[in-house]
């Protein structure tokens, strides 16, 4: 299977893994917070609309979508190319899964580990448990978009000698 596979494969399937995920919010909406919310946090409830898993969720469904343009472009490129071009890079594959993967663990599972660390960071000023939280979700953004600008750039060579 091609790499363009693989990424296409892998962006669809992480982008319905989030509109799964999506239960998660509307739970957290219908059931409410663990916690009392406190003044602090309902003076800031833009805060992604009180839900701790917002962030998440859509970062998983975001970042499938650009594995799967990744993946439909490099297709075009094995598609239409004379012979000349990238095969892709598996290794870009691999930091896009586990930016995307990493950002879910830490985002929505890692959650109630923060949690319990930090009772009601995410609720009431506890700045050292948010700021860990949102730095190990920040840490995988980080990965993934190291592993799409690998793939940006293998395309665009190999779109450059497609349109050569």
């Amino acid at each position: 299977m091609t790499v363009g596979a693989r990424f296409t494969k892998w962006g669809l399937g992480l982008f319905i893994f989030g509109i799964f995920l999506l239960l998660g919010p509307i739970g957290h909406y219908c059931i409410g917070a663990n916690h009392n919310n406190g003044a602090m946090f309902m003076h800031n409830i833009t805060l992604w609309w009180g839900c701790p898993w917002t962030l998440s969720v859509i970062f998983v469904q975001i970042g499938g979508l650009g594995m799967l343009a990744l993946g439909l472009t490099q297709l075009f490129i094995d598609r239409f190319s004379t012979g000349s071009s990238s095969p892709g890079t598996p290794l870009a594959l691999s930091f896009c899964i586990i930016g995307v993967l990493g950002v879910w663990l830490v985002g929505f599972p890692g959650y109630f580990v923060y949690d319990h660390i930090w009772p009601s960071f995410y609720y009431s000023p506890v700045p050292t448990g948010k700021n860990a939280w949102l730095l190990g979700q920040g840490l995988f953004v980080v990965v993934y978009f190291f592993g799409a600008i690998m793939a940006f750039n293998s395309e665009r060579h190999a779109l450059d000698t497609i349109s050569a």
